[in-house]
C-alpha cells in the first residue's frame, strides 16, 4: 500500500474526492437558505443571479486551488497553500478557527438539523433530539476512524444518494413546467446591489466546501492530477445543481412565497404531491449526515498537518496504528463539535459570524497563486489554471466585494469573525515557544 510521507495511506481517487468535494457543499444549505435568499433578492432573476455569481465564485476558485493543488500536493490543502504563501501565523489561524468554530459548529448545526428532521418524522422531544445529534456525530466519528476505505466509502454513498434526490426533485419542477401550469405573476421589487449582497451570505455558505478535496491531498493517488480534477468536477456539479433546484423551486412558488417559506423545497413538493413534505425530511437527513460525515473525514487532516509542522498538540500528529488514520485529531474535532451542541444557544449566530472569515482565507488562497508564479514560475507543472490571470482575478474580485459589502452591511458580524479568529494568536505564541523549548 502506497503511503504518504506522515504514514497515511493513498487510496483515493477522482470519483471519491470529487464526492468529496460536492458532499461538503451540498448539506442543508439548497433546502433552507432558498427562503432567506428571496427575502434579499425578490425576484426570479435576483434568485437565480446570486446561485448563479455562486457558482462562478466556486467554478473560478476550484480552477484557481487546482494550479495550488499540484503545486503542494500534501496533506492540509489549504493550510498547506497558506503557510507556504504567508508563514506559519496565517496558516495556524486558518486552522484554528476552522477547529474552533467553522467546521465543528457545522458539524454541530448539521447533527442537530439531521436530529430535527428524524423528529419531523417520529416526533420526540428537543432533549432526545440533542441526544440523537450526538449519537450521530458518535456514530460518524468512528466509521471515520475505522480507515479512509471505509471512510470515503460511506460519504460517497450517502452523497450519491443526496445527488440522486435532488435531481428527483428538479425532475418534479420540471414536470410542473411541462404541464404548463403557472405559477402567479406579483409585483416584486427592484434588487439592489446591497440585497444582492446580503444574499450571498447564504449563497457563499452553501457553496463552501469543494475546497476540502484538498484536505484530502496526501491520501490522494497522484494528488497533482486527482485533487485538482476533482475539485473542479465538485464545483462544476455543485453549481448544476444549485441552479436546478432553485429553477424547480420557482416553477411551483414565486420569489414572495419563496420568501415567506421556512422550508421552500418541503413546500415545494408538498404541493405536487401529498407526501412531498416526508420525502424532503428523509432527504434531508441523508443529505445533513452525509456532510457532517465528510466534515468528520476532512478537517482533521488539517490539525494532523498542523501538529505534523510543530504548530499544534503533538498527540494530533499520530496515525492509528491498525486502521491508518488521524484518529486523535478526528476525536479532538468531534468532541468539540459536541461541547458546540450542547451549548448551541449561545453559539446560534457563530457561523454567520464566521463565513466572513472563511471566504477572508480563501481569498487570501487565491492571492496565494499570484505569489507563487512569481516566485516559481510555471515549468514542471501538471497543470496550469486555464485563462490566467482571468480566473484567480474573478475568484478573487468577487469574493473582495462579498466581503466589503458584508463589512460594511453587516459590521457586528465581521468584526466578531475577526475577533474569534485573532484569539488563535496567543495560542500560536504558546506552541512556538513550546516548539523552540522542545527542540533546545
Amino acid at each position: 500500500m502506497n503511503k504518504s510521507g506522515t504514514g497515511l495511506p493513498r487510496e483515493l481517487r477522482v470519483f471519491p474526492l470529487t464526492m468529496v468535494a460536492v458532499g461538503a457543499c451540498i448539506g442543508s444549505g439548497i433546502f433552507l437558505t432558498p427562503s432567506e435568499i428571496a427575502r434579499y433578492v425578490a425576484s426570479e432573476e435576483g434568485i437565480l443571479l446570486a446561485w448563479l455569481i455562486g457558482g462562478l465564485v466556486a467554478l473560478s476558485g476550484s480552477l484557481t486551488f487546482a494550479e495550488l493543488g499540484a503545486r503542494l500536493p500534501g496533506e492540509g490543502g489549504v493550510y498547506e497553500y497558506l503557510r507556504k504563501a504567508y508563514g506559519e501565523l496565517v496558516a495556524f489561524l486558518y486552522g484554528w478557527i476552522i477547529l474552533t468554530v467553522i467546521t465543528s459548529g457545522a458539524i454541530a448545526a448539521l447533527a442537530l438539523a439531521c436530529a430535527r428532521y428524524v423528529g419531523y418524522l417520529f416526533p420526540m422531544g428537543s432533549a432526545a433530539e440533542t441526544v440523537l445529534a450526538i449519537g450521530l456525530i458518535l456514530m460518524v466519528t468512528v466509521v471515520q476512524t475505522r480507515g479512509l476505505r471505509t471512510g470515503a466509502g460511506f460519504s460517497t454513498f450517502l452523497t450519491v444518494i443526496k445527488i440522486v434526490g435532488i435531481a428527483l426533485l428538479i425532475l418534479a419542477g420540471a414536470w410542473y413546467w411541462s404541464t404548463e401550469e403557472s405559477v402567479p405573476q406579483v409585483a416584486t421589487r427592484d434588487m439592489t446591489s446591497g440585497g444582492l449582497a446580503l444574499a450571498l451570505v447564504g449563497v457563499f455558505w452553501s457553496y463552501g466546501g469543494w475546497h476540502h478535496a484538498s484536505y484530502l491531498a496526501g491520501e490522494a493517488v497522484k494528488p497533482q492530477v486527482t485533487v485538482p480534477r476533482a475539485m473542479f468536477l465538485g464545483a462544476a456539479l455543485v453549481t448544476l445543481v444549485y441552479l436546478g433546484a432553485n429553477w424547480a423551486y420557482l416553477q411551483v412558488m414565486h420569489p414572495g412565497e419563496m420568501a415567506e417559506s421556512n422550508a421552500v423545497a418541503a413546500e415545494m413538493l408538498g404541493r405536487l404531491h401529498p407526501s412531498g413534505g416526508t420525502w424532503i425530511a428523509v432527504l434531508i437527513i441523508i443529505s445533513t449526515l452525509g456532510t457532517a460525515s465528510i466534515y468528520t473525514l476532512s478537517a482533521p487532516r488539517i490539525y494532523f498537518t498542523m501538529a505534523s509542522k510543530g504548530t499544534f498538540f503533538p498527540f494530533l500528529a499520530k496515525v492509528h496504528p491498525e486502521f491508518r488514520t488521524p484518529s486523535n485529531a478526528i476525536l479532538l474535532q468531534s468532541g468539540w463539535a459536541i461541547v458546540l451542541l450542547l451549548f448551541w444557544a449561545t453559539f446560534d449566530n457563530l457561523i454567520t459570524y464566521v463565513v466572513f472569515m472563511d471566504w477572508v482565507f480563501m481569498l487570501m488562497a487565491g492571492f496565494a497563486l499570484f505569489l507563487f508564479r512569481k516566485r516559481e514560475g510555471t515549468e514542471g507543472l501538471v497543470y496550469k489554471t486555464p485563462l490566467f490571470p482571468l480566473m484567480p482575478v474573478i475568484f478573487i474580485g468577487l469574493s473582495a466585494w462579498f466581503l466589503v459589502s458584508t463589512l460594511i452591511q453587516r459590521p457586528e458580524q465581521a468584526w466578531a469573525g475577526i475577533a474569534l479568529c485573532l484569539t488563535g494568536v496567543p495560542v500560536f505564541l504558546f506552541f512556538r515557544k513550546y516548539r523552540s523549548r522542545a527542540q533546545a
